[in-house]
């Protein structure tokens, strides 16, 4: 018996191959038409976010002894501040790591390389700018309203210390670890994104993310965002932020590799074993 495609359910997801061009359209579109101050808006929210989300992380993860499910909560609580920005549309910078290279690929349909890089180089630089400030800014805010118990504080200096391990390696050897460490971390960010963008229904969007987020929080990556959140709340657990050191050791030498991992582990490899480019969105 022949089934009718009329009555079969709609797809649940957009097919991987039009992923990437969904992604460079959506970057083409914001880099072109929102303004300097709309795209500072919505970085600052994005950072935000991110920050709330780590808080929540490191409060749900907090008094859990067993490693297995203390790091799978603080995944949950860390995803919930990447869906709040996968869902209001808020600039990312780790995202957009994505979105740049795939929407420089798609450039015949952008009107060229020159005409979208200008642009969407300018949504990328202000991203991690908008991203940094949010973060610093909703960091002192929950600092200034909000105390901590004795158990969480402990928790969120555990995981500033990690994000400043390679400190103690040091030297040459020390950065190139942070950096690769920042290419997995955007390995699994980026692919995040990919399936956020893959899936057509709140709950579709929402598991992804949720796995891969804690699978990045569970091995312990660098995410550029992710280290100005906790960084910024640092100054909850009674102590001065660090942030010369947070900046050289974990923030820049983070943002470095995320944009290598989006590129090379996320936007190329898909964009070449794709067989659908000439689809229109």
């Amino acid at each position: 018996m022949s089934i009718d495609n009329q009555h079969l359910p709609a797809n649940q997801f957009i097919d991987p191959d039009l992923v990437l061009l969904e992604m460079a359209h959506a970057g083409a579109q914001r880099a072109t038409s929102l303004s300097a101050a709309r795209v500072g808006v919505l970085s600052v929210l994005a950072g935000g976010f991110i920050t709330v989300g780590a808080l929540f992380s490191v409060t749900i993860g907090t008094g859990i002894d067993a490693s297995g499910p203390k790091l799978l909560l603080e995944g949950f609580g860390f995803s919930v501040g990447f869906f709040l920005v996968i869902l209001t549309g808020a600039l990312l910078f780790t995202e957009i790591n994505v979105e740049l290279p795939a929407t420089l690929l798609d450039r015949h349909r952008q009107g060229g390389a020159r005409a979208i890089l200008a642009p969407i180089t300018r949504l990328w630089f202000l991203a991690a700018i908008g991203n940094f400030i949010g973060a610093v800014v909703i960091g002192f805010g929950i600092d200034w309203a909000h105390d901590l118990s004795p158990a969480v504080a402990e928790t969120l200096t555990e995981v500033a210390e990690s994000k400043l391990r390679y400190q103690e390696v040091g030297g040459v050897n020390g950065w190139t670890q942070a950096v690769v460490s920042g290419v997995f971390g955007n390995w699994l960010v980026g692919m995040a994104a990919f399936l956020s963008v893959m899936g057509r229904t709140i709950i579709g969007k929402f598991i992804p993310v949720f796995l891969v987020v804690s699978a990045f929080v569970t091995l312990g990556f660098l995410h550029s965002p992710a280290n100005m959140a906790f960084f910024s709340l640092f100054r909850l657990t009674g102590e001065a932020t660090p942030w010369g050191d947070a900046l050289l050791w974990s923030i820049i030498p983070a943002a470095v590799g995320n944009i290598i991992g989006a590129l090379v582990l996320v936007a190329l490899p898909f964009w070449f074993a794709g067989t659908r480019r000439d689809v229109k969105i």
